[in-house]
């Protein structure tokens, strides 16, 4: 058996995931552990940094080694990933002072939003982001925290995001990788020397209470003697900068050049394309991207999995139950005569803004519509139109990118989604075009074990074009030409229907602000 082994970790919205391969790609052990995301107020998401965030890493890393029965000396690199653009304020023992805002389904700081436009102005924001200010990015939370509570900005050493926090517990140096740092805290880092800008972060903190940029793969520092009582891992193991988990998951499935691009579904819908330029559209983001040399465009929607899960939750009582007394999965209860029913759920379009929307509306206001309900409709048909709903606004926002030329030769569709095959389906016949799903299906911390495979040069990982033999397709769902035509009809009332109910939906949540 081989003797080098490496470590990935992940952090995600409502669960944490690591895994460790061999020097030859093999997965040797992973284990998982799930955790709650708490919402105190409407709009507002938070976890408990301590608890879910580094609990979880432990409890994680202690498994992995204990399952695979290896040394902990033959760990020989660590990588971690977590859900990106989050704001933690800590203390100088890296101790949280308030639970974390999460990343863009947090909307409370769109007053925040506003505040910061009109202090640098539209065009300026514009230049900066290549879009208007959104959920997404953490100089509004900073803010936020600075606006709503005082006596918590007073007393924060740092104001960092969830890997941060991760490798800052591990080795005592606060890191953050370029990708997320350049994106997600724009404009408070210089993109041209990585170090902060007083000027600008000036109204919103100090610039030592940012961390420092590296690259993903730059090692930077060593597990501590206290973290390796924590984790099971040895003092002195090379960690990782780390990066946010979308950066890793679309590096597991080979986002490494560009028209390489990759669809994460789990809570929420990531979508990665790497390209060979920064190209600006404001209904979408692009980055550089962890690969050096690479960028990208991406895009996000709040909802997938957490709409599912909402369905379940409140449409299908009956299923949880019948899967608590029978041992009947939930989810495949729910799919119960949805295959019969045509493309387009016989009129039914869903709009799956249930917690606002990020790209291409970018709108923390936006509101979840069922259009079209009529007598005739079923739990089926509800429950197909939020899948549908979900894979028109990915073709929404593939259209955007398709706009700008940007070839795309290979799609991968990637998290829990996967698992339900119709609903891959439908996917490939509303974009019309083929996707796979990975071997490897892990996600995130796959992509974080390459990686930090990668960061030490260990031979057969020493670029990221030597990933790709370690990642091959499962699956591909081909696209069914005659249903994405039918489709392509619904797509077209999709892409009306915010327009067409925005000023409403502004009207609904201003009432139910209070405002």
């Amino acid at each position: 058996m081989a003797n080098a082994y490496f470590m990935g970790i992940d952090t995600g919205t409502n669960s944490s995931k690591g895994v460790l391969i061999d020097d030859q790609g093999n997965v040797i052990a992973q284990y998982s552990t799930s955790h709650s995301m708490s919402n105190p107020a409407p709009g507002h998401y938070e976890h408990d940094a301590e608890k879910d965030w580094w609990g979880d890493f432990c409890i994680i890393s202690r498994k992995l080694i204990e399952e695979s029965g290896i040394d902990p000396s033959e760990v020989k690199a660590l990588g971690t990933s977590a859900l990106g653009a989050d704001c933690l304020p800590v203390d100088e023992n890296c101790n949280p002072l308030r639970k974390a805002i999460l990343y863009g389904i947090d909307a409370r700081a769109t007053d925040e939003i506003k505040q910061l436009t009109e202090m640098y102005g539209e065009e300026q924001i514009r230049k900066w982001y290549g879009r208007p200010l959104c959920s997404s990015d953490i100089m509004p939370k900073i803010l936020w925290i600075k606006n709503k509570e005082p006596e918590i900005y007073d007393k924060a050493y740092k104001f960092i995001t969830a890997s941060t926090y991760l490798t800052a517990k591990l080795t005592g140096n606060y890191v953050v990788d370029k990708f997320l740092g350049l994106a997600s805290f724009n404009p408070l880092y210089d993109p041209s020397t990585y170090k902060p800008v007083e000027k600008y972060c000036g109204p919103i903190c100090r610039p030592d209470q940012l961390a420092e940029i590296h690259e993903a793969t730059d090692v930077i520092g060593y597990v501590t003697a206290k973290a390796a009582a924590e984790t099971g891992l040895k003092e002195g193991t090379p960690v990782l900068t780390g990066t946010d988990d979308s950066g890793a998951e679309a590096i597991s499935v080979g986002v490494v050049s560009p028209g390489k691009m990759m669809i994460q579904i789990g809570s929420s819908v990531y979508m990665i394309l790497g390209t060979s330029e920064l190209i600006d559209d404001e209904r979408l983001w692009r980055e550089e991207f962890i690969v050096p040399g690479l960028c990208d465009i991406s895009a996000g929607t709040n909802t997938a999995g957490s709409l599912t899960k909402w369905y379940k939750d409140t449409i299908f009582p009956d299923a949880s139950i019948k899967e608590k007394e029978e041992g009947i999965d939930a989810y495949q209860q729910m799919m119960k005569g949805v295959t019969e029913i045509r493309p387009g759920s016989d009129g039914l379009i869903t709009l799956p803004y249930w917690a606002g929307e990020r790209t291409p509306i970018n709108d923390p206001q936006a509101k979840g519509i069922l259009f079209g309900l009529t007598l005739g409709h079923t739990r089926a048909h509800i429950y197909r139109s939020a899948l549908e709903g979900i894979a028109f606004s990915i073709n929404q926002q593939l259209k955007l990118m398709k706009d700008h030329d940007i070839p795309i030769d290979q799609i991968f569709v990637t998290g829990g989604g996967t698992l339900n095959e119709v609903w891959m389906q439908i996917i490939a016949d509303v974009l019309g075009i083929s996707v796979s799903s990975p071997l490897v299906n892990i996600g995130a911390s796959f992509g974080d074990a390459l990686m930090a495979a990668s960061a030490i040069s260990y031979p057969g990982f020493e670029t990221y074009d030597s990933l790709l033999k370690y990642i091959r397709p499962d699956k591909t769902y081909i696209p069914d030409m005659a249903k994405h035509e039918e489709y392509k009809k619904y797509q077209e009332i999709y892409d009306e229907l915010y327009e067409s109910t925005r000023n409403l939906m502004h009207k609904v949540d201003d009432l139910n602000s209070g405002s």
